[in-house]
């Protein structure tokens, strides 16, 4: 997918870049974070204005080195478990612990010590501001959520490396971490939400990444990932430069491979919550802006006719959905039991009228529903082909009746 564009730059997407910068990306971005803990650097990333009722328990070593460009706390509910990928010195953390409450539950990974140090610190004071205790803190990289880097130390410590076989130990070792001790599971968290990070994240594990995310998901939870798009393919010149990585440039992706990213993790429902007209920075006429995404994970499973239909209600004459159907507005669909539910959930609730069948199928009768086609559902099939039911008009507007709204 290379190509030309105005005045002959080659541009090259994401995918296509080579790993070898991997390793000195990811040295410059902690090093650079590293320094932004110990004192507030102004070019990490853009300004953001975050609800001030929730900054007032936030010591202000933490909101003073805090890093990011979008606020998806804004997005979360009460009772939720949050997962915040490169959660810092934990303003978003701290936030969200507001916002989830008592009930929910916080969890801030970071890789960078510094970072971690602040944000634990502060943990006990804001705790005792708000009156609950629900966060905590662990250093991982985002790209390796299985992966507890400080188990992954004490093992070190303990058994350093002096040969080849030694190394192979040290694989053989952080292998069984991740499958026994994992930093945070399988399908555990409601929530994944993420300021102005995975773009710090080296081109070969943006894929890695983003399945991260959708592993430690619940089915039926969500990502809020707020990050620095670019309207064009960032060329080579700024992709080999370490330092605009560590500055939220050269790691961005453009505003398309953002959520296509997440549709190849197996995301549905990917939406754009936020994106501003004006560019956050422009850089050789590449264009930067914040962009904050939802998407939700629980569209994979088996399928089965239970005889629902749906109707789209519009504004538009028809649309596409992530598994392929392509459904005109005002037209019943046939769909199969998990779809019929997919889409009485956000963000799709608000746009169908939902059919159920006159007699009910039971679970162990349903047949296997073949997704793979859209097809059109006959009234008759949901009614059932012997209805022959005749009643008296309802007066459409009397009081009570409900049906004018």
């Amino acid at each position: 997918m290379s190509g030309l564009v105005p005045g002959n730059r080659v541009l090259v997407p994401w995918r296509d870049i080579s790993m070898s910068v991997d390793l000195a990306v990811e040295n410059v971005v902690r090093e650079r974070y590293s320094q932004g803990a110990r004192e507030r650097v102004a070019d990490l990333c853009c300004p953001v204005s975050y609800d001030p009722k929730y900054l007032a328990a936030i010591p202000q070593e933490v909101l003073e080195r805090d890093y990011g460009c979008g606020d998806p706390s804004r997005h979360l509910h009460p009772g939720e478990t949050v997962l915040d990928l490169g959660s810092g010195t934990g303003k978003i953390c701290f936030i969200a612990s507001q916002v989830v409450g008592p009930t929910g539950r916080v969890i801030g990974v970071d890789m960078t010590p510094d970072m971690l140090a602040v944000a634990r610190d502060a943990a006990p004071e804001v705790a005792r501001r708000v009156g609950h205790a629900n966060v905590e803190f662990r250093r991982g990289r985002i790209q390796d959520l299985a992966l507890d880097l400080e188990l992954f130390e004490q093992e070190l410590a303990a058994r350093p490396i002096a040969s080849v076989d030694g190394w192979f130990a040290l694989e053989s070792l952080a292998r069984e971490l991740r499958q026994s001790r994992p930093l945070v599971a399988d399908a555990s968290v409601d929530v994944v939400v993420s300021n102005c990070v995975l773009n710090l994240v080296e081109p070969g594990l943006k894929r890695q990444l983003f399945g991260e995310i959708f592993r430690v998901l619940k089915v039926g939870g969500r990502a809020v990932i707020s990050d620095i798009v670019a309207d064009e393919p960032v060329p080579h010149s700024m992709q080999n430069d370490p330092e605009l990585w560590s500055g939220c440039i050269s790691g961005a992706l453009t505003e398309e491979e953002f959520l296509a990213a997440f549709e190849e993790a197996g995301f549905h429902g990917v939406r754009i919550l936020d994106l501003p007209t004006e560019p956050w920075r422009t850089v050789d006429g590449f264009e930067f802006r914040s962009m904050t995404v939802e998407a939700f994970k629980g569209k994979q499973g088996p399928c089965f006719e239970h005889k629902q239909a749906v109707l789209y209600k519009g504004p538009f004459k028809e649309v596409l959905d992530d598994d392929g159907h392509r459904m005109k507005r005002g037209q019943r669909y046939a769909v199969c039991a998990k779809t019929y539910a997919l889409y009485q959930r956000e963000p799709y609730r608000d746009s169908f009228v939902f059919l159920d069948p006159l007699e009910a199928v039971p679970p162990a009768e349903a047949l296997p529903f073949d997704c793979s086609r859209t097809v059109r559902r006959h009234p008759r099939e949901t009614k059932g082909m012997n209805y022959h039911l005749t009643t008296e008009a309802v007066p459409c507007c009397a009081p009570g009746s409900g049906c004018c709204g």
